[in-house]
């Protein structure tokens, strides 16, 4: 990408902070089951409105201190690392895929997973609201957008679900239903390999992440762990190296 104006990339990032900002309403929100659309931005302690110049993404935290201006309560860190955090994957989907479809295809995929993870993390809830939608989005977007085909975007749906739901059954409730429809949603993004790539990935870490809080003794051997952002994570790396990590496999099993 030589010969490239640095400013898009900014640009991108500034963007990506943007919808960072949108999904911060969503992540408070939608477990509280409020409209995402009204009323205007609002303190999460008093709930007084939130200024224009206040509502600056990652500036407006840094200029007021992590304090809402009206009743000076410390406003979560989460807010500006939610902002932060969707602002480079932008950078990163533009880095790796351009200005393209696409981008904005992955960066629906992105934004969505965001959400997922951090209601996921503090409620241990998936909403459907974004999950349901999410999986007819991606089959449509298969069709026009994305670089698989319609069937394996279908594929990955039911590989992925299916799975899932099988495991639901044999553990009597081991899987949650959330779980069974995010890893669909990133199946009809990503295809039934994309979709392999996520369960291997999500599984290891979780395993590894698990073992440490045990061991740790921050989680008991029984007390569940949302196995949410571990799906997002392993879709993430299926995003940007999904291809590498399965070309290393294929050549591993042909001895190469």
């Amino acid at each position: 990408m030589y010969g490239i104006n640095p400013l898009i990339p900014f640009f991108v990032f500034l963007v990506g902070t943007i919808i960072g900002s949108f999904c911060n309403v969503c992540i408070y929100r939608l477990p509280k089951k409020r409209s995402i659309v009204l009323p205007r931005s609002f303190c999460p302690h008093c709930e007084s409105p939130i200024r224009s110049l206040d509502n600056i993404p990652i500036i407006s935290f840094i200029l007021l201190r992590g304090r809402c201006r009206n009743c000076r309560k410390r406003i979560p860190y989460k807010y500006p690392m939610v902002e932060l955090f969707t602002g480079i994957s932008f950078l990163s989907l533009y880095l790796t895929f351009g200005l393209s479809f696409i981008f904005a295809a992955y960066a629906i995929l992105l934004s969505s997973l965001i959400i997922v993870t951090v209601i996921d993390l503090e409620y241990k809830i998936i909403p459907d609201v974004i999950t349901l939608p999410g999986i007819i989005i991606g089959l449509i977007l298969s069709l026009f957008i994305l670089p698989i085909p319609f069937i394996n975007s279908l594929i990955g749906i039911m590989i992925g679900g299916g799975f899932f739901y099988l495991i639901a059954i044999v553990s009597k409730g081991g899987m949650g239903g959330g779980d069974i429809k995010l890893i669909a949603m990133i199946g009809a993004f990503l295809g039934w390999e994309g979709t392999l790539v996520t369960i291997l990935m999500g599984s290891l870490i979780g395993s590894i992440i698990g073992i440490a809080l045990i061991i740790t003794k921050k989680k008991k051997r029984r007390d569940p762990i949302p196995f949410g952002p571990f799906l997002a994570l392993g879709a993430v790396i299926s995003i940007f190296w999904g291809k590498d990590l399965l070309y290393w496999y294929m050549m591993i099993g042909h001895g190469r």
